[in-house]
């Protein structure tokens, strides 16, 4: 087995007006913004799914503009995880996986679920939700994600949940959020959220070398010891791991070469 899985960084979505002319070259067309951004970062995360259902063509066709080894992530839809009752969810799921997520091949990483600041912790009902979540289609296995935004999840049942189901919790780099640094799955997933326009590579340089640092355990399972934890409790199983690191949010304007710095440090650069 490897020593190490593998550290991608990336940003969230590949249009934005104040990227043309910083990230972008002068002039490029939108139609090969994601041609050239796929060439510079190892992973994006889609944002737009969240919002609305794609097509088959359309994931097939992103999937084409990618070079081999380039891995999105891609938000679940929010119809899924804004359900009141979550174990009800089921249908909105499938909606969401009928719209041909399954096209990008070997370009599909995580799913991530993201939850409403206002949703809470109900473990039955949570459980129910994990349940429902498919683990593969056909050969195609699927690696999922959640993404919680109420303090109330920081829980060691939420941890033992997560783990049981082999479901990874997002950490959240952010000003609000919980963070939850536990690691329940054979993976990581990151969004460093603090990120600010005025600093050249969203992050100040010595935080970047830290995040770096940190990436390194996690892609050699282990945990941060300077990150929070729900259950200090309970180790995770020894192994390597690949890691999913994100500059996103705040910062977006810098965002790219946030990513891109981080990459350099992490040994992951494209």
């Amino acid at each position: 087995m490897a020593d190490a899985g593998t550290i991608r960084c990336g940003i969230g979505g590949w249009t934005f007006a104040p990227w043309e002319g910083t990230f972008y070259p002068d002039k490029l067309p939108k139609k090969q913004q994601l041609h050239f951004a796929s060439r510079q970062l190892r992973t994006i995360e889609i944002n737009g799914t969240y919002y609305r259902g794609q097509t088959p063509e359309t994931f097939a066709k992103w999937a084409a503009d990618t070079p081999e080894g380039f891995v999105f992530s891609v938000k679940g839809n929010r119809f899924v995880t804004n359900k009141k009752v979550l174990a009800e969810a089921g249908e909105s799921m499938r909606k969401f996986f009928d719209t041909g997520v399954v096209e990008l091949g070997d370009r599909l990483g995580p799913i991530v679920w993201q939850f409403a600041p206002t949703k809470k912790f109900e473990p039955d009902d949570f459980e129910a939700f994990l349940q429902l979540l498919p683990k593969k289609d056909g050969s195609m296995a699927f690696r999922h994600v959640l993404e919680v935004r109420h303090a109330s999840f920081i829980d060691p049942a939420f941890v033992a949940l997560a783990r049981k189901h082999a479901v990874a919790i997002c950490y959240a780099h952010h000003h609000d959020y919980p963070e939850i640094a536990d690691v329940t799955a054979d993976f990581i997933y990151a969004r460093l959220q603090r990120g600010s326009d005025d600093v050249e590579t969203a992050y100040p340089g010595d935080e970047l070398d830290a995040w770096a640092k940190r990436a390194a355990i996690w892609s050699k399972g282990g945990q941060p010891s300077d990150l929070p934890l729900a259950d200090p409790s309970a180790a995770p199983e020894k192994q390597a791991r690949d890691v999913f690191l994100y500059i996103i949010h705040e910062g977006k304007i810098r965002a790219p070469q946030g990513a891109m710095a981080l990459a350099e440090r992490t040994g992951a650069a494209q």
